[in-house]
């Protein structure tokens, strides 16, 4: 039985590990946090994406944990309705749609206990790759903790800042787009009382969406503004926590209010609007999955489909190959790049705003995973 690392136990490596699993590999993944990480924003499935999960056999439960929005708001700076929907939202698109919105750390969740249903997956919470060390036969891998181990394969599945692809690949500054925007994610309680519907507001080159999850009992807040990628030494924490507060600061409406649910949230992200471009995505028995390797950012909305779509033609690429994995990671690439593309082009259409509702029904549906 092969064995494979994969770094990262988020959306793409959690759902890799189920989809090896059923064919026979034994997965091991590794993960930073320790335990799934929670929070986060409403993330959708869409397209070619709901045929990965309903074969994964999660599509019923991914179905129930689906958001149920009645429509959104959008306000002008001083909170006063400019335009109302209740056919559509900016997180989801159509309300009227077959895709599915839920929580990432609901999708997390499922996918975590799929994997582990199938019984080959092991995870390792608390540790990450600090080396790697290929030769011809297997992959010498190095953790933080844990005692050096080798792997017949190792798949990077860490998202945005992926420690494989710089250990293999080099540093992320070759591979990084920024699309000129920050975003910051939190949760608080539901202190505006909102019952299934979205607020959305914007004044100038910064703004945020509010919606309310949990049964209306908490509120998912998202953060949006302008400007270039912080300094490495201001990347921790605190340091992002306070240039979020003086970004948005000037904001007026609830905006004091929204800074106080800041200061107190436990589970704040922070990150740049980054895409990833690479020519290639593997390298001997390494490859990259998901944001790792072609991130489209938060703009495109299709991140998880892609983590979800390249998770399934990457074990499918393998479970072919009869255990060449040059042939799997060269027909994975050959089969994704054109799906990747359309996808990452949805987050640079519309600078204003969502994409196109034709373009994106084109990329959500834009491979077959039988192809």
């Amino acid at each position: 039985m092969k064995t494979v690392l994969i770094s990262g136990g988020g959306i793409a490596g959690t759902a890799l590990a189920a989809l090896l699993s059923h064919r026979g590999y034994a997965p091991t993944v590794v993960e930073r946090a320790s335990g799934p990480r929670g929070g986060g924003q409403a993330v959708d499935v869409r397209g070619v994406a709901l045929e990965v999960v309903e074969r994964l056999g999660v599509l019923e439960q991914i179905r129930a944990h689906r958001t149920r929005m009645r429509g959104m708001s959008v306000l002008d700076g001083d909170g006063r309705e400019l335009h109302r929907s209740t056919e559509n939202t900016f997180s989801s698109g159509r309300l009227d749609s077959g895709d599915l919105e839920l929580l990432r750390d609901d999708l997390v969740r499922i996918l975590h206990d799929r994997a582990k249903e199938e019984g080959c997956a092991r995870f390792v919470f608390g540790d990450g790759v600090t080396a790697l060390d290929p030769d011809e036969d297997d992959v010498l891998v190095s953790f933080e903790h844990a005692e050096p181990r080798r792997f017949d394969l190792v798949v990077g599945a860490d998202g945005l800042h992926s420690a494989v692809r710089r250990l293999t690949f080099g540093p992320e500054e070759r591979f990084a787009r920024h699309l000129g925007m920050h975003l910051a994610i939190f949760s608080s309680d539901n202190f505006l009382g909102l019952e299934d519907w979205q607020l959305w507001l914007r004044d100038g080159e910064a703004g945020y969406g509010i919606y309310p999850v949990r049964g209306n009992s908490e509120l998912r807040i998202s953060f949006g503004y302008a400007g270039e990628p912080l300094p490495e030494g201001r990347r921790d924490p605190q340091a992002q926590r306070a240039v979020v507060a003086e970004r948005m600061a000037a904001l007026r409406w609830e905006t004091p209010r929204l800074l106080k649910a800041l200061a107190d949230a436990p589970d704040l992200y922070c990150d740049t609007m980054t895409q990833i471009r690479m020519d290639r995505w593997s390298q001997g028995r390494i490859v990259l999955l998901g944001d790792a390797g072609y991130c489209a950012s938060p703009l495109s909305g299709q991140g998880t489909s892609l983590a979800l779509v390249g998770a399934h033609v990457l074990a499918d690429a393998l479970a072919r190959s009869d255990g060449d994995h040059r042939t799997a990671f060269a027909s994975y690439e050959e089969r994704m790049r054109p799906f990747v593309a359309l996808n990452q082009d949805l987050a640079t259409e519309n600078p204003g705003g969502p994409a196109a509702e034709e373009s994106v029904e084109r990329a959500k549906n834009a491979i077959s995973l039988d192809g």
